[in-house]
């Protein structure tokens, strides 16, 4: 039986070293990879390109990264909780392509799907288009965007099998599935890790063959990134 189970973050990270490019799944704090970024920190690989929709928090998520300024570029469509990420950008210490978040979700599906690029229209006639291929499709212009091409993929799944299969819960389905096999090697943390088997085959967002490695996280603090109440009257 094939079986992608790891024994933990520590064997489900080895080969990452400096350098490297990595895909991040997560949208706001929702479905990040908290083993997986917490895994890099203690690792203290550095000069990493990281493609992920935002930057974290400054003391959480891909904000420790930054905060021990292990990234050299992000790539990313939205950045504005980070206060340590802009002070490193207005500086000019960081590198940073900012893209169009459709852009970011397709250009991960390319590469998971083996496509090279595709066309889109977001951001002709902007700076996003600048040196970049345009071309006419039924009288409408579109930039040729380049599929990803990264070293490492990680994502975070509610629940697995220890074939790879995945279910997402909630919005944290989010840029993860997208990220699924986008990657050479796409490393999965779960909140629960079952037997093959046990998934309902209707269930599942990612089959296993986009997966090469699985493990089970330790605890997740699932943090609201904007807590907002009202006062009663």
């Amino acid at each position: 039986m094939i079986t992608k189970e790891v024994a933990g973050v520590d064997v489900a990270l080895e080969g990452v070293t400096s350098g490297m490019t990595m895909m991040l799944g997560g949208f706001g704090l929702s479905g990040i990879p908290e083993n997986a970024i917490a895994k890099l920190v203690e690792l203290n690989v550095d000069n990493l390109t990281c493609i992920s929709n935002n930057a974290g928090v400054d003391d959480f998520g891909l904000g420790l990264l930054l905060q021990k300024k292990q990234v050299k570029k992000m790539i990313s469509s939205y950045v504005g909780e980070n206060a340590e990420f802009e002070r490193q950008m207005l500086s000019g210490e960081l590198d940073v392509e900012l893209i169009p978040q459709g852009t970011l979700a397709e250009r991960c599906r390319a590469a998971q799907a083996g496509f090279p690029a595709i066309y889109t229209p977001a951001g002709y006639g902007t700076e996003v288009a600048e040196g970049k291929e345009t071309r006419e499709f039924d009288g409408k212009m579109y930039v040729l965007e380049h599929a990803f091409k990264a070293d490492f993929a990680f994502v975070k799944a509610w629940k697995g099998d220890a074939a790879g299969n995945l279910i997402f819960k909630g919005t944290a389905r989010n840029f993860n599935p997208n990220m699924c096999g986008a990657a050479t090697i796409t490393v999965a943390e779960v909140e629960e890790l079952v037997p093959v088997g046990e998934l309902d085959p209707n269930q599942i967002h990612i089959p296993g063959i986009f997966v090469q490695r699985i493990f089970k996280g330790e605890t997740y603090e699932k943090r609201i990134e904007q807590r907002t109440v009202r006062t009663r009257d």
